[in-house]
């Protein structure tokens, strides 16, 4: 396909680059089975509602706090200093992992449930491009690249997902007193549950009236991202990346994952109480609670 090809003459190795500044030393480290010079293991980690200045690093102290373990991944690697985006959730997702301007992906807006947008077939992906030179792929974490089954992850390159598809605060809607109670409308729009999937190799025809046709994948889905599950739902999400790096060390096969945090979006909720904190007190608190995991 020449968009494929394009994109790995125009974008492949700029994307590489990308994700190796990204890639978070310790987790690579402690765990580096099956990666070598030519193929080095990589972690993208991708935290939600993170600003500018929100890690000290580039916000030199306007928070009030300091995030010293992220500072100094980026002081050992590679810091930015200019950037052209457009800074919205399901933009900036399709940019990182297709190379591709959100105008030419069509990726261009926040798409809530229920909404025909999602990433599309011929899109071309990092995962797809990675996964071709024997990697195994994993994400984890917040997609919000479509709900539909063929914009999932496991379609696009990714050999395994298990994350949730939209922001916080739209997963926790339906607990609200004034969300609809007649139950078409939450059979139409009401937001998936957390999926875990996987890529297969056999084309599974069933189609879902909302979400169309399976593919060639497997797809179960976990339950609802409740309020309560949002406590834990990113150590979850943590927890799934180890078991997936230590598979693929096992396997002695390099690897690529890309981890979503949930937080910072709003809203945030910890299993620890916060006590006396404000709105831009939460947001420091989650931004330290990265810095320390």
């Amino acid at each position: 396909m020449k968009q494929f090809a394009d994109f790995r003459r125009g974008i492949g190795r700029a994307a590489l680059a990308l994700a190796l500044v990204a890639a978070a030393a310790p987790m690579a480290h402690a765990q580096s089975g099956g990666g070598d010079a030519g193929h080095p293991n990589i972690l993208i980690i991708y935290p939600d509602d993170v600003g500018w200045s929100n890690v000290s690093v580039y916000g030199n102290g306007v928070m009030g706090y300091t995030t010293p373990n992220i500072d100094r991944l980026a002081r050992e690697g590679a810091m930015f200093t200019e950037h052209y985006s457009q800074p919205s959730s399901t933009a900036g997702r399709a940019l990182l992992i297709t190379g591709q301007y959100p105008i030419r992906s069509g990726m261009t807006s926040v798409g809530l449930p229920g909404s025909p947008l999602g990433l599309k077939a011929g899109s071309p992906t990092l995962a797809e491009l990675l996964k071709e030179q024997g990697y195994a792929t994993g994400q984890f974490g917040k997609n919000r690249l479509g709900d539909s089954k063929s914009s999932l992850p496991t379609v696009h390159g990714f050999d395994e997902f298990y994350g949730n598809l939209y922001h916080l605060n739209a997963e926790e809607t339906p607990e609200q007193r004034d969300y609809p109670k007649d139950a078409a409308f939450k059979t139409r729009y009401g937001p998936r549950g957390v999926l875990h999937s996987w890529a297969t190799g056999t084309d599974d025809q069933t189609v879902d009236p909302r979400f169309g046709k399976v593919g060639k994948q497997k797809i179960q889905d976990t339950g609802a991202l409740t309020i309560e599950r949002m406590k834990n739902i990113d150590q979850n999400f943590i927890d799934a990346s180890l078991d997936f790096v230590k598979r693929a060390k096992d396997s002695g096969k390099p690897w690529f994952v890309w981890l979503n945090p949930s937080r910072m979006h709003p809203a945030s909720y910890r299993p620890e109480p916060i006590s006396g904190a404000g709105c831009h007190h939460v947001r420091r608190h989650l931004r330290i609670g990265h810095d320390r995991a």
